[in-house]
């Protein structure tokens, strides 16, 4: 006996991931429900690779009414209506957007790092999914942190353009070719061209001179590893489709050397060390797409503090910051709370 899923923003980028990797991972599914906004209404989406389609259904009138569980992808508009309305109706929630994230009545979980979390998820019925950059960083930082207990960390991110979602990635490739033929490249959903340049701004900017994505990066953190844990971040947009990358310095409060974090890291789960002192000896976002794991490379000692560690770490953004996050909390939900068969 399997579950009956709801997949929220089921035509998006992370919504048809989630729908990959609930196939590709043999989910127990008796019945999945692709749901997406009106316009969506009456299309279809493949569920896995299978040939199989789903009809969507318009998530203005759906009923969650018998449903186990609804994996929301659709942006926290769409959520601060349709979760609260899903989880009264029994189903459990567990939300990709930013909306619920820092609510003290929420589990904000990745399973690796901190699985107990989800134990209180039924103060709400929801559960939270961390911010893409924060995710990946969370799986590399758990296994250092309970060796040799961590300080500070100062990460700075190269982040692909699909964490902006479709309109992202269309701009980088509208852009990449105009220039190429003499075109304009202005821009419209990024704040400067995007095509071969960074731009050093993710989401709104806050008071203190940080963007709401480093902020994001800093509380997420401090609630799913150690409120301890002092964080600062860099986030950069980068011309890349697809894969989030990170330079992560850390401070250990232990001593720690560089050869025991490899050996941590190579151990550590969801983690995938490929780290060779030797040209190509290293991972790039290129080469992580349609993976699970969160690749690490460049493990080295930083000599300009005590105990400390630099490594650099790359992830598919719509997989482990996302949609394979997500399906990992829906499996631990199913093990620890919602055991059927």
């Amino acid at each position: 006996m399997g579950y009956r899923v709801v997949v929220v923003g089921a035509t998006g980028n992370v919504g048809r991931e989630m729908l990959n990797i609930l196939a590709e991972r043999e989910f127990p599914c008796d019945e999945v429900a692709a749901v997406a906004s009106a316009r969506s209404h009456g299309s279809e989406v493949e569920f896995g690779d299978s040939g199989k389609m789903l009809k969507v259904y318009n998530i203005e009138n759906f009923d969650f009414t018998g449903w186990d569980m609804a994996l929301f992808a659709a942006g926290s508009g769409p959520t601060k209506v349709h979760a609260p309305r899903a989880a009264a109706q029994g189903c459990v929630v567990i939300d990709n957007s930013s909306l619920y994230r820092m609510d003290p009545d929420v589990p904000l979980v990745v399973p690796e790092v901190n699985p107990e979390a989800i134990d209180g998820y039924k103060k709400k019925m929801i559960i939270a999914n961390p911010n893409c950059s924060t995710a990946q960083m969370v799986v590399t930082l758990k296994p250092l942190h309970d060796f040799a207990k961590i300080k500070r960390v100062v990460v700075s991110t190269y982040q692909s353009v699909s964490g902006a979602g479709k309109e992202g990635m269309d701009e980088l490739f509208e852009q990449s070719r105009n220039i190429f033929v003499g075109d304009s490249a202005e821009p419209k959903k990024f704040t400067k061209q995007i095509a071969f340049n960074v731009i050093p701004h993710i989401d709104v900017f806050l008071d203190d001179g940080y963007t709401k994505e480093e902020w994001k990066m800093v509380v997420e953190t401090k609630k799913i590893l150690d409120p301890k844990i002092k964080v600062t971040a860099t986030c950069v947009r980068v011309p890349v489709f697809v894969g989030h990358s990170e330079a992560i310095h850390i401070e250990f409060e232990n001593e720690i050397s560089a050869k025991q974090a490899q050996d941590i890291l190579r151990e550590a789960p969801g983690v995938m060390l490929v780290d060779k002192r030797e040209d190509g000896g290293y991972v790039t976002p290129v080469e992580c797409v349609g993976d699970y794991a969160t690749f690490v490379s460049r493990v080295r000692e930083d000599p300009t503090v005590d105990n400390g560690i630099v490594l650099w770490c790359v992830s598919d953004n719509l997989r482990k910051g996302a949609a394979l996050n997500a399906v990992q909390i829906a499996e631990l939900l199913g093990r620890r709370h919602l055991k059927k068969g």
